[in-house]
C-alpha cells in the first residue's frame, strides 16, 4: 500500500468516532445543524403529504419513499420492539410545485427538519420540486441505523436541520454501451446509485465504431451495427430508461458520435462509408447521411426529452475524405480541404439538431479547431486536459468538465483522491464565466468494462467527484483525509445496497488486500 493510501487509512481508524455522530452524509449538505438525541422509526412509518401542491399523480414521489423505507433496513429482518417514547411516525413532505417535468436546471433545494420530541413525531420536508424532495429523501436514508441488539431503525443525533442544494446544474455519469452491451438491468442498477450521491445526468454513449445497438425507426438496418442479434436496445427500451431516470431525477443525454467513430454505421448502410476500404469519418460528401443524422435526432427527439443531445465531434481523422476519389472532387467543386470539411459536417450536424429542439454538446476539439464558428448554443465538453475551460468560457461558450487525467473512469490507475480534488472552476474566477461552466461528468468508456465489472468500475470514484459537484466548494476539504472515513463508510452503504462498490484503497476496480472491517479496505 503506497504512502498516502496509509497515511488515508490511519485517518479513517482515527476519524470513525465521527462517524458515530452520524456525520456520514455523502454528499455533505450545504448546511447541516444536529443534536445528540436518539429516534426510533415507527414500524409502520408513513408518508404525509398535506399541505402539498404537488399532487403525485404519477407515483413518483410514493415509489420513492417505499424504496427509501426498503433501503433503510438494509434487507434485515426488522421485528424488534419500538420503545414507546421518542418514535418517528413517518415523513410530512411539502412540495411548492405542481409540475413533475425535469427540465435542466430543475429547482433542487430541499430543506428536512428532523425533531427531538415527542411533540412532533413527523420529519419534515419542504421542496420547490419533485427533484429537491427526492434529495431530501436519499439524504434522510443516510441518517437511519439497523440496531442489531434491539432489531430496530434507529436515527441518532437528532434534532437534524439541513438545507441543501446542488453546487453545479449539471452532475454527470457516462456510461459507453458500444464497445460493451450493458443489459438494461444493469443500466437501471447505475442509474439508482447515481440516485445514491444526487447526481442528475446519465450520458448514454450509445454508438461508436465498435457498435450500434439502438433501434432507429427511420433507419432500421443502422442497428445491423449490433454485436449480435440479442445486444440490442429497442426504442421501447430507451423510452423506458428515459423514464426510470426521470423518476430518480435524472435526465438521459443521448450522444451520436459523428463524424468519426462511425464504421458500424455502414453495417446496415454502406454508403455511409467513404468506400468499403476506409470506412470513417462518415461520408461529408453524401446527402444521404445527413438524411439519415436527421432521421436519428428526429426520433431522438420523440424519446429523448433532455434539451441537449451529445453530437459528438472528437477524434476525427480525414484521411479517408483526401483518398477516396469522389470524396476529393466533392471538397474541390465546395473549394474545401479536410478541414473545411470537418467543420462542415459539425456545423451542418448542429442545425438539424437544432432543427428538432435540441441544444448541443460537442467534445473539445470542435473548439479547438473551430470554436468561433461554433453556434452560441454549444456547449464544449472538455475531456483532453486543463486550461480548455477557461478559454471555453472566455469565448462566451457553456462548458462540461470531464478532462481525461482525473475524470475518467476507465484509467484505472486514477484514485478516488484525485477524482475528489478535481476542481471545475480552476483558474476560472469570474463570476459571470464561472457560471457558464454547468458542471462536470466522469466517464465510464467500457473498453475494459461489461455486466461482469462496470459497477466497481465506477464506484466509489465516482461518488468523490459526486461531492465536488454538489457541495458548496466552502464545505470541501482540501486535505482527502480529512473525508476518507466519510467516503469509506458510504462506500460501505453503496454494498449493503447491493452495489458493487471497490476498496476505497485499491486502484480502479479493485479488489480487497486484506482481511478485515469492510471500512478499513
Amino acid at each position: 500500500m503506497g504512502g498516502v493510501c496509509a497515511a488515508i487509512l490511519v485517518g479513517i481508524l482515527l476519524g470513525f468516532s465521527l462517524l458515530a455522530n452520524g456525520l456520514n452524509l455523502w454528499p455533505m449538505p450545504a448546511s447541516v445543524s444536529y443534536g445528540s438525541s436518539t429516534l426510533y422509526l415507527s414500524r409502520n412509518f408513513r408518508l404525509r403529504t398535506d399541505g402539498s401542491k404537488y399532487s403525485d399523480g404519477s407515483g413518483i414521489l410514493n415509489d420513492a419513499f417505499l424504496k427509501m423505507v426498503d433501503v433503510i433496513g438494509d434487507a434485515h429482518v426488522i421485528d424488534g420492539i419500538v420503545p414507546s417514547s421518542g418514535v418517528l411516525d413517518g415523513l410530512h413532505v411539502q412540495i411548492l410545485s405542481e409540475d413533475d417535468e425535469l427540465n435542466f436546471g430543475a429547482d433542487e433545494t430541499y430543506k428536512l427538519s428532523i425533531p427531538a420530541s415527542n411533540k412532533e413525531t413527523y420529519a419534515q420536508v419542504e421542496a420547490q420540486t419533485i427533484y429537491g424532495a427526492l434529495h431530501a429523501l436519499e439524504t434522510f436514508s443516510q441518517l437511519c441505523y439497523f440496531n442489531f441488539t434491539s432489531k430496530i431503525i434507529e436515527l441518532h443525533s437528532a434534532p437534524w436541520r439541513i438545507i441543501d442544494q446542488p453546487r453545479f446544474p449539471y452532475r454527470g455519469l457516462m456510461i459507453d454501451t458500444s464497445r460493451h452491451y450493458q443489459p438494461l438491468s444493469v443500466i437501471k442498477k447505475i442509474i439508482d446509485s447515481m440516485a445514491y450521491v444526487k447526481l442528475n445526468v446519465l450520458h448514454w454513449h450509445i454508438v461508436d465504431r465498435e457498435s450500434f445497438p439502438l433501434e432507429i425507426p427511420s433507419y432500421p438496418n443502422l442497428w445491423n451495427g449490433a454485436y449480435s442479434y440479442s445486444e440490442r436496445y429497442t426504442i421501447a427500451d430507451a423510452r423506458e430508461i428515459v423514464q426510470y431516470a426521470q423518476r430518480r431525477g435524472i435526465n438521459v443525454l443521448a450522444e451520436i458520435d459523428v463524424p468519426g467513430h462511425a464504421v458500424s454505421w455502414g453495417l446496415g448502410y454502406n454508403s455511409l462509408w467513404p468506400s468499403f476500404d476506409c470506412q470513417e469519418p462518415l461520408d461529408v460528401s453524401n446527402e444521404f447521411t445527413f438524411q439519415v443524422l436527421d432521421g436519428i435526432l428526429s426520433d431522438f427527439s420523440k424519446v429523448f426529452k433532455f434539451k441537449f443531445v451529445h453530437l459528438g465531434g472528437d477524434e476525427v481523422n480525414t484521411t479517408c475524405w483526401k483518398t477516396t476519389p469522389h470524396i476529393k472532387k466533392w471538397l474541390r467543386k465546395k473549394r474545401m480541404n479536410e478541414s473545411d470539411a470537418y467543420e462542415y459536417f459539425v456545423l451542418r450536424a448542429q442545425k438539424i439538431a437544432s432543427s428538432h429542439g435540441y441544444e448541443f454538446i460537442n467534445w473539445e476539439e470542435t473548439f479547438n479547431d473551430f470554436g468561433k464558428q461554433l453556434s452560441p448554443k454549444t456547449v464544449v465538453h472538455n475531456w483532453l486536459g486543463r486550461g480548455v475551460a477557461e478559454k471555453v468560457v472566455g469565448a462566451g461558450l457553456r462548458c462540461i468538465v470531464s478532462n481525461q487525467d482525473k475524470w475518467y473512469l476507465d484509467h484505472l490507475d486514477a484514485t478516488w483522491v484525485g477524482f475528489y480534488m478535481n476542481e471545475p472552476l480552476v483558474n476560472i474566477t469570474k463570476p459571470e464565466q464561472q457560471k457558464l461552466v454547468l458542471g462536470g461528468e466522469v466517464c465510464m468508456w467500457g473498453e475494459t468494462a461489461d455486466a461482469s465489472d462496470i459497477e466497481q468500475t465506477i464506484w466509489p470514484r465516482a461518488a468523490a467527484a459526486a461531492e465536488r459537484l454538489w457541495t458548496p466548494i466552502s464545505k470541501l476539504a482540501t486535505d482527502p483525509k480529512i473525508v476518507a472515513p466519510r467516503l469509506a463508510h458510504f462506500r460501505c452503504l453503496l454494498n449493503r445496497r447491493g452495489v458493487a462498490a471497490a476498496p476505497l484503497f485499491a486502484p480502479g476496480r479493485g479488489t480487497p488486500t486484506f482481511t478485515g472491517s469492510c471500512i478499513q479496505q
